[in-house]
């Protein structure tokens, strides 16, 4: 069948635009890559689990009724477990062809498709310094991913690094069940008061969110966790996994102090932010605008949610992290502008789209002052790897192949250059791990900026699928 809307991603935004579209009454489709709905944010145990319930938490109160309407509406194909790898346009015919190629247990191939709303959420910002790659050292996301899906703790003596606030938010869970958190640093210093007052206007509607944090703060500082700022991590050490962590000071621009310092840690969680995850918008060639504080490339779209791409929408992270609460509203007025385009049978009316922006607007006041704060700063990131340090851990391209790469090539000056010089984008992540350095570096050397250093190029399949997949795309094209 050919189905009104695919939406790619469960998370909140993709579950708030499905809800939108099924109510107007559109037929939708869900691809997920998880086994339930959530997303990172709100990701449950199994249902296996006795305590499977979703706990969210605070400022978060309407995430159970949201994840429950979504499994239980009946106007809605959700395919678990499932990976959305293209996008698929007719050019030959007159009239808007759009077809998503899935791979999953129960459907595999090219799925017939009216309008195609991309809501692919983010990952965890990658930092490359020496031992990064070591057993031992995760992201912020993956140790909570652990936690919360798992109920496992991903070490018992940690250190957290980086200048997310969600790494007050994970440590605090970590010291609940039971880890040992030796210290979190934080590489930006105590926001100055011009920082504060500004701050203000995104208090009201975010209390409980704020008094949370403050209180997870506390309980660590309560418990023995040192808390450090201005510092940042510079190295992982151990034989074949994280032993010891180094240190460092910064200053206001993050650049590393030569003094060093050493703690003993088995595990090294990072935290320096987010990035879109935009390979399929790049795919489907949807324009993409630099925005460092929203995470990096971002997706471009108008006040509808509408791509440069016909057809094609976007919501939630993919437009710039902003959190769950601005993911939930930019799906919901997505869902409702596609049920609209499509004149749906229970079309939304003007003042029902003019609500749904205004509650997008509250959302983005206090995204926008939390994106701010904790911009990191990427070029000095970039700094840290030593010309020995891997950048590319699908190609084992390091530092050293990079520059030298640039100071034989004067006439590179862009990203996907390097990438087609050196490979490093051309494995299995697509560049996932290694594209924000590769840009920064590239910055640095050639003294510009990741703006004009650029972002690499996405095809068909943007993640790894098995080759029988494709077998049965040809087969479903032709």
């Amino acid at each position: 069948m050919t189905y009104d809307v695919a939406v790619v991603g469960a998370g909140p935004a993709g579950m708030s635009a499905a809800l939108s579209a099924a109510d107007a009454g559109l037929s939708v489709l869900v691809v997920d890559e998880q086994l339930r709905a959530g997303g990172q944010i709100f990701r449950q145990p199994p249902v296996e689990f006795s305590d499977s319930a979703l706990a969210p938490t605070a400022g978060y109160g309407w995430a159970a009724d949201l994840l429950e309407r979504f499994e239980n509406h009946f106007g809605i194909t959700h395919l678990a477990s499932s990976t959305a790898y293209g996008i698929l346009r007719d050019r030959d015919e007159g009239t808007l062809s759009l077809k998503l190629a899935v791979a999953g247990p129960t459907v595999n191939g090219a799925v017939a498709v009216k309008r195609v709303l991309i809501a692919t959420g983010a990952f965890d910002m990658p930092v490359a310094f020496p031992g990064w790659t070591l057993p031992g050292v995760m992201t912020a996301g993956a140790v909570q991913s652990l936690l919360k899906s798992q109920h496992v703790l991903a070490g018992d003596d940690l250190v957290l690094a980086g200048s997310h606030p969600l790494l007050i938010i994970v440590a605090d869970q970590l010291v609940k069940k039971g880890a040992r958190v030796s210290e979190l640093a934080f590489a930006r210093g105590i926001p100055a008061p011009r920082e504060l007052i500004a701050a203000r206007r995104a208090i009201p509607g975010h209390t409980a969110l704020l008094a949370e944090s403050s209180r997870a703060l506390v309980r660590l500082v309560s418990r023995g966790v040192t808390v450090s700022t201005k510092t940042i991590v510079t190295g992982a050490f151990g034989d074949r996994a994280v032993e010891s962590v180094e240190l460092a000071k910064v200053d206001k621009q993050w650049n590393a102090s030569t003094e060093r310092r050493r703690r003993t840690a088995s595990t090294l969680v990072l935290g320096y932010g987010f990035s879109p995850s935009t390979e399929l918008a790049r795919q489907a060639d949807c324009e993409m605008v630099w925005h460092s504080p929203k995470g990096g490339w971002v997706v471009a779209h108008d006040e509808r949610m509408s791509t440069s791409a016909p057809g094609i929408f976007v919501a939630g992270e993919p437009t710039g992290v902003a959190g769950a609460e601005q993911s939930r509203a930019e799906g919901h007025l997505a869902g409702l502008s596609i049920a609209r385009e499509l004149s749906a049978p229970r079309a939304p009316t003007t003042t029902v789209l003019a609500q749904a922006n205004s509650a997008l607007k509250g959302a983005t006041r206090f995204s926008t002052v939390v994106q701010s704060m904790f911009e990191p700063q990427r070029q000095a990131l970039a700094q840290l790897a030593t010309p020995e340090t891997t950048i590319c851990r699908c190609e084992l391209v390091t530092c050293e192949t990079v520059q030298r790469t640039l100071s034989d090539n004067p006439f590179i000056s862009t990203a996907s250059a390097v990438k087609l010089q050196c490979r490093s984008g051309m494995g299995p992540c697509q560049g996932r791990y290694c594209e924000g350095t590769i840009s920064a570096l590239v910055a640095n050397e050639r003294h510009t900026s990741p703006r004009e250093a650029g972002h690499f190029t996405a095809h068909l399949p943007v993640k790894p699928v098995p080759v029988q997949t494709l077998g049965a795309l040809d087969r479903d094209l032709q």
